[in-house]
């Protein structure tokens, strides 16, 4: 088995162009099977940052 980081909250936000469930763009889904482990890793380490970052602009898109 794969490992993935999707919690299964899938949806696409249109500004950052990433999942807001996982952080991977719709890029990297479609070909997460077809990763190499290395390719996965690095993706996986840069998800934090991503899922951080939308966070913080949806925040500041809320308050206006």
């Amino acid at each position: 088995m794969i490992e993935s980081p999707c919690v299964n909250i899938c949806m696409l936000d249109a500004s950052a162009k990433n999942c807001v469930g996982c952080g991977r763009t719709i890029d990297e889904i479609g070909r997460w099977a077809s990763m190499t482990p290395a390719e996965r890793s690095g993706v996986m380490s840069e998800l934090p940052a991503r899922l951080a970052t939308s966070k913080a602009a949806n925040a500041k898109t809320a308050t206006g």
